[in-house]
This record gives C-alpha cells, structure tokens and sequence, in this order.
C-alpha cells in the first residue's frame, strides 16, 4: 500500500484540527490524497486540486447542484470525477480512510486493500445532520478494517459496534505552542484577557460568554474563530467581546499566550456529549490556565487542572480565582501542565495509526498469497468491491500469525 485516499467533511483549509495534524504526519509515510465534499452552485462540475503539504493533495470537487455535502444528488458526477482522477494519478494501491460515513456510497466505486474510519465526532448529533448518517454509519463499520475514535466518550459509544475499535483522544504539538510573543491583535486589548479559539457554532454556549462579559465589563472577552451553522446576528454585542474571526494555525500560539485565562465554554447539549476538545492541550501547551463546562472529555482526564463550570456565576468564579493566583500558584500550576503535555504528541499518535494500518495491511498481504488468486476476467476492477480482510482470514490464519500478533502489540500501544 503506498496512498491513503481521505473522504472528509471538513476542508483541509478550515480550522486546523485532527485531520491535518493526522494526515500530514502520516504523508511521511504514504501519499495522502484528501478528498472534500463538494463546493456547490459551480457553473460546471470540476475537480480542483492543490498541495497544501508534502505528499498531500487535496481533491475539492465543484459541482452545480445546491444540495449539502456528500449527497445522492451529487454521487454520479463524483464517482466520475474521483474515478478519472485517480486514473490519471495512478493510484491503484490504497487504503480509503473516512471522515465523514456520508461518502460511503463513493466506495462503491473503489478497490481499497482496506479501509480506515476515524471517529473525530459523533456526527449524527449535530445541527443539521443528513438523516442517511445513521444508516451509512452503520454500513461503513460492517466495511471498516479499523476504527479509531477521537476520545473515551467516543470509544465507549461505539467499542461494542466493530472488533478493531481504538482510542486516540486529541494531542498536541508542543514545539508549535512554545512561542511565548503575544499577538499584533492583542496590542489594543487591555488586560484581564479571557480567550477561546475554535468552531463557532451550536457547541458553544453563548449566553455564558455574555453573562461573563456582563458581570465583568473591565474583562475583555476574546473569541477567535469562523462562525458556522448559527446566524452571526446572535452573536453577544458588547464593548469588552472582541469576535476576532478565523486566525490560521500559526497565529494561535501567540493569541493563546496573550490570554489571562482560556476558555472552554461548551453548551451542555447533544452536539457536544462525545466531543474531545483539541484546544484543551493546546491551551496547556502555552502554559496557560483554563476553565471549561463539564465536558466528560475535559473532565475524567484533566479535571484536577481544569477549572469546571457550567453556571455563570461557576464561571465567573472559577475566572476571579484563576487571577488572583500568586506568582508561585502560577508557575506550579504551569509545571504540572507541562508534565501533561510532555505525555503526548500528534507525532506519537500518527504514529502508532500507521502501524495498525501497516499491521492490518500486512495481513491483507499474506491472506492474498494464501487465497488462491482469482482469474483475469474475475479480479476486482474499480467497479467492484476488493475482498475484505475478514472474508479471507479464516483460510489465512496459520499465515498471517505474525502480522496479527504485531497488530495486537500496536493496539495496546495505542490504548497506553
């Protein structure tokens, strides 16, 4: 297997989270080909391609339609743009790797030696989620080889639904958060700064970002982030919130550093009862203190250093306490932090992805040599379903031994 070919729902230039840590990392490794739901209302259907990292190309696919995401209406013009392309670029040895079980249907289409879904979030919980996502969800874990999820509270929600099921909760590049500079937009911003830098939307409790504003108007109250699924006009408008908008990547070491206190401050609803914050080690990384809602991911993990809040007056306490540290309070607080961090790494955690995936595929290989090859006219094409691995590992299984042995190591190794 030399390419893993990427479905996601996310684009790779958005906020810059799990898919692009993962996937640049494991680009060291295998050529990475991420393919994004479609952009819609193009004068014609097309497929535009770029490089936005080493051994990374992006697929975005335009087409005329209105209809949202991966939808049937799209399928056809897809299939035949994803099919034409990888013919052009000669990929013919592949894993697929799901973001999203809404491009499932696209698969249909693919010869993969296997096939990869990563659990970031539980999706059929979120605003205007396709009514397909279930029965697609359940479709894509009968086809997967391996399931990785993006948290404990995801792991325990969907371990009992494949064999292969692995837990990798969100990391943290800890060189990229070293830099200590505050930030040019920060400069006309007084301080007690409280910051919070993520996805606007439906997950974050904006009556509890007001009511802090409200109390403390002397606090200056920064959220960094694109705005999506909510109409900006509901966005709390007072003189100490400053809405900076999406910043890239590079600029957040610098926004967090120039905070006072960071913030989580999630609704407590469905869209968030499985999600694994990836700002939570990010804010730790800068060395900074936060304060979150009770979120299970935040709290069974990291709640004797996280500060957890659901109410105003919560917040707004757990806030007043965080400032008044003394200088010793917060350079222990910032030790212990540190010591966190130092216990995970994106690096890390590609890594041992890529040895289930090399592991799994090692298991394909053998069991190919095993099964009796099938003739010319019968070998699957890009019109037809490759064999999955647990159709052959019956008649494998004294093969393939050692390959499932080191399988068996690297998924302790990702559980550790």
């Amino acid at each position: 297997m030399n390419t893993l070919v990427v479905f996601s729902h996310l684009r790779w230039n958005f906020v810059y989270q799990r898919p692009q840590h993962l996937l640049s990392r494991l680009a060291q490794r295998w050529r990475v080909i991420f393919i994004e739901e479609p952009v819609l209302r193009a004068g014609q259907n097309g497929l535009e391609r770029f490089d936005p990292a080493a051994n990374v190309q992006v697929w975005r696919p335009h087409v005329a339609g209105d209809a949202p995401g991966f939808h049937d209406d799209h399928l056809p013009a897809l299939q035949r743009m994803v099919g034409d392309a990888m013919a052009e670029e000669g990929v013919s040895d592949y894993w697929v790797w799901f973001y999203t079980p809404m491009a499932l249907p696209l698969a249909t289409e693919l010869a993969p030696r296997g096939v990869v879904y990563d659990c970031m979030d539980e999706l059929t919980l979120f605003k205007h989620a396709p009514r397909q996502l279930v029965q697609r969800e359940n479709a894509l874990f009968k086809m997967a080889d391996l399931v990785f999820t993006g948290g404990r509270s995801l792991y325990n929600a969907k371990r009992n639904r494949h064999p292969d099921v692995h837990c990798f909760p969100s990391s943290v590049d800890a060189k990229h958060f070293a830099r200590a500079e505050d930030h040019r937009l920060l400069g006309g911003i007084a301080r007690p700064r409280l910051g919070y830098c993520g996805v606007i939307d439906e997950r974050v409790n904006l009556e509890l970002v007001d009511g802090m504003a409200q109390r403390h108007p002397d606090w200056q109250i920064v959220m960094v982030g694109p705005v999506v699924k909510i109409d900006p006009a509901t966005l709390p408008q007072r003189p100490n919130i400053h809405w900076l908008g999406q910043q890239s990547y590079d600029d957040l070491p610098g926004l967090i550093s120039g905070w006072d206190v960071c913030l989580l401050p999630f609704a407590l609803n469905e869209a968030t009862r499985f999600i694994s914050p990836t700002k939570t080690l990010e804010y730790m990384a800068c060395g900074r203190p936060s304060v979150s809602t009770s979120i299970r991911d935040v709290v069974e993990p990291y709640g004797h250093l996280v500060a957890i809040a659901d109410t105003v007056d919560e917040y707004v306490a757990a806030c007043e306490k965080i400032l008044a540290r003394t200088p010793g309070e917060q350079a222990q607080h910032a030790r212990a932090l540190a010591e966190i961090v130092a216990r995970t790494s994106w690096d890390a955690t590609a890594a041992a992805m890529g040895e289930l995936i090399a592991a799994a595929d090692r298991v394909r290989e053998l069991s190919d040599k095993v099964v009796a090859p099938q003739s010319a006219a019968n070998a699957p094409t890009n019109h037809e379903t490759a064999p999955h691995l647990a159709e052959v590992a019956q008649a494998a299984a004294s093969a393939v031994l050692p390959a499932a042995a080191t399988a068996s190591a690297a998924k302790r190794a990702s559980a550790a």
